[in-house]
C-alpha cells in the first residue's frame, strides 16, 4: 500500500510542504517517484515520519532528528524507546486527571483540597529521588496507588501515619531503648505500614531490599533536612532509626 504526497500528509495532519522540506534536509525521501512525478510513501515511510514527529512533539530540532535516526541501528530499539516515552506520557496525564479530580471532589464536598495532591503529575517532586533509590517501579505504583484514593482515603492513611509517629514520640519520651519490646513493635508495625505501600520493596515482599529500605528511611529520619521536626526533636528521630535498624538487624 503506498500514498501519494497528499494523501499522507493530509493524514499525518502537516502540509505537503512539510514533507518536501523533510526530504530537502534528509529526513524523509519518498518510498519512489513515479513516471508522473509524484511522490508516494509506503509503510516504512510512513513509520519514519511517525518517529519524526513524535520527536518533533518533544521539541526537537530537525538536525538533533536527523542524528537520532543517523546513529540509530535497530528500528525496533527506537520505537520501543518511543513507546516507553509515551507510556510515561499517559502516566503524566492520568496523575493528571486524578489530582483535578480531587480538587473537584473537595470541593463539591465543601473541603480544601491537599496543594501537593492537586499539583501532583504537573510537579513530581520526590519522582528522581524515589527512582533512584528504589526504580522506576517503585514510583510509578506507589504514586499512582496514592492518588488513585479518594479524599477521604487520603485523610484516613494520612491520619494513621501521624498516630505510627505520635506513638514513636511518646515511646521515646518514655526513655524505651531502641531493643526494648515498645521500641521493637512499633519498628514492626513500622514495616507494617511500609508494607501497604503497593511499589514498595516491603509490599513485594522482597527481603534483601526491604532490609536496605528500611535501614535507608532510619537514615534519613535523622540526617535529611526535609524530615526535621517529623519527631520533633533529633534524640526522638535517633531513637526510631536506632530502632528501625535493630528491627532490621535481628528480625528481617
Amino acid at each position: 500500500m503506498e500514498w501519494t504526497i497528499q494523501e499522507l500528509a493530509a493524514r499525518a495532519g502537516i502540509t505537503s510542504r512539510t514533507l518536501r522540506h523533510y526530504d530537502s534536509v534528509g529526513l524523509l525521501a519518498p518510498s519512489r517517484i513515479g513516471a508522473n512525478g509524484y511522490r508516494y510513501y509506503d509503510a516504512g515511510a510512513v513509520a519514519r515520519l511517525q518517529r519524526i514527529l513524535f520527536m518533533r512533539r518533544l521539541g526537537m530540532g530537525l538536525p538533533a532528528i536527523a542524528e537520532v535516526l543517523a546513529d540509530e541501528v535497530d528500528t525496533g530499539d527506537g520505537l520501543r524507546a518511543h513507546i516507553a516515552e509515551l507510556e510515561k506520557e499517559r502516566d503524566r496525564l492520568e496523575r493528571q486527571i486524578r489530582s483535578v479530580r480531587h480538587t473537584l471532589e473537595a470541593l463539591e464536598a465543601g473541603a480544601e483540597p491537599r496543594m501537593d495532591v492537586m499539583l501532583a503529575g504537573f510537579n513530581d517532586h520526590y519522582k528522581e529521588e524515589v527512582v533512584s533509590r528504589w526504580g522506576e517501579h517503585a514510583f510509578r505504583v506507589s504514586n499512582d496507588w496514592w492518588h488513585s484514593k479518594t479524599l477521604g482515603q487520603q485523610r484516613a492513611w494520612k491520619q494513621a501515619a501521624e498516630e505510627l509517629v505520635a506513638a514513636w514520640v511518646a515511646a521515646a519520651r518514655s526513655g524505651a531503648a531502641p531493643a526494648s519490646q515498645e521500641a521493637q513493635s512499633l519498628a514492626a508495625r513500622h514495616i507494617q505500614w511500609l508494607s501497604g505501600i503497593p511499589g514498595t520493596p516491603t509490599a513485594e515482599g522482597d527481603r534483601e531490599r526491604s532490609i536496605g529500605m528500611v535501614k535507608c528511611l532510619g537514615d534519613m529520619y535523622v540526617d535529611d533536612p526535609r524530615f526535621a521536626g517529623m519527631y520533633e526533636d533529633a534524640s526522638a528521630a535517633a531513637f526510631v532509626r536506632d530502632a528501625l535498624h535493630v528491627y532490621a538487624r535481628t528480625r528481617m
